[in-house]
C-alpha cells in the first residue's frame, strides 16, 4: 500500500480522482468529496509527507524530487483511468506529475483539473517573502482565507501549520516542472473571481498547455473558493466528468 493514499480503500472499476492539496494543506482538504460525488469516481486524497498522518516524515522542498517519488509510489494506480486534480500548489503538482509521466511515455490522466494557480511560464504566486516572520505569514494566510477560525483559536495547531506552509512555499518558488510541453489531454481550470493571489487572466494562460481541449470556469469567491464554494465546485466537476465519460 502506497504511503500517499488512504489505507482503507476499495479497488474498483471507477475512475480514480487523485486530489492534491494547497500549500500547508493535507488530504483532509478533500474530506467528504466521496460522499458528495457518489459513484462517479473513486476519490483518492493524496497525503504528502510532513503533514497530518505523515507529520513525522520529512517534507519535500524540491518539486521535481516530489514528482519522482509520487510517480514511483503511485505508478501502479496511475495505470488505470484517472484524473489529476489540484488546488493552488496542488495544481502545480498535478500538472508536473502529468508532464513527468508524458516524458516517460506512461499513461496520462483522462483530464487535468487545475484551480487557483498561475500557468507555469508565469512567475509563481508570492504569498509572503521568504524571510517573513510567523506573524507576517499568518497575516498573509488570513488575508487569503487560508486559515479557518478554529486554527486561530488554537495557537498550538497554528504553530504546527506554519513550518509546513513555509516548506511548501519554498517548493513552489523553486524550479518548476522540468518539462512544460502541451499535453494531449483536456485541461479544465478554475479561478476565483476575487482571488488576490492569482487572477483569472493568469489562470487562463493554462490554455497553451493542452492539445486536447481547454475549458475555464471563474468561480465566485477568493483563493479558497474550492472550500467556500464546495457544493457548486463539485457540481461543476461532476458535469466535467460526465462529459469526459462520454468521450471514452
Amino acid at each position: 500500500m502506497t504511503r500517499y493514499l488512504p489505507e482503507h480503500r476499495v479497488q474498483d472499476s471507477r475512475i480514480r480522482l487523485f486530489c492534491f492539496p494547497f500549500a500547508g494543506g493535507g488530504a483532509s482538504a478533500y474530506a467528504g468529496w466521496q460522499r458528495r460525488l457518489g459513484d462517479r469516481a473513486q476519490v483518492l486524497p493524496v497525503q504528502l509527507p510532513g503533514r497530518e498522518g505523515r507529520s513525522a516524515e520529512p517534507r519535500f522542498t524540491d518539486l521535481n524530487a516530489l514528482i519522482a517519488d509520487l510517480d514511483r509510489e503511485l505508478g501502479a494506480d496511475l495505470e488505470f483511468p484517472h484524473i489529476l486534480l489540484g488546488h493552488s500548489m496542488g495544481a502545480l503538482i498535478a500538472f508536473s506529475l502529468a508532464q513527468h509521466r508524458a516524458g516517460l511515455g506512461r499513461r496520462l490522466p483522462e483530464t487535468l483539473v487545475l484551480s487557483a494557480y498561475r500557468a507555469p511560464h508565469l512567475p509563481p504566486p508570492r504569498m509572503a517573502p521568504p524571510n517573513a516572520t510567523d506573524l507576517e505569514l499568518v497575516e498573509s494566510l488570513v488575508g487569503l482565507g487560508g486559515i479557518p477560525q478554529i486554527l486561530l483559536d488554537h495557537p498550538e495547531w497554528l504553530s504546527a501549520l506554519l513550518p509546513v506552509a513555509r516548506d511548501d512555499l519554498l517548493m513552489c518558488s523553486g524550479p518548476g516542472p522540468a518539462r512544460q510541453e502541451p499535453l494531449p489531454l483536456p485541461l479544465q481550470v478554475y479561478a476565483g473571481a476575487a482571488d488576490v493571489l492569482v487572477s483569472p487572466e493568469e489562470v487562463a494562460e493554462w490554455a497553451r498547455y493542452s492539445r486536447g481541449g481547454f475549458s475555464m470556469r471563474t468561480m465566485p469567491g477568493g483563493h479558497f473558493f474550492l472550500r467556500d464554494q464546495e457544493e457548486e465546485f463539485l457540481a461543476d466537476l461532476s458535469r466535467v466528468m460526465e462529459v469526459m465519460e462520454a468521450r471514452v
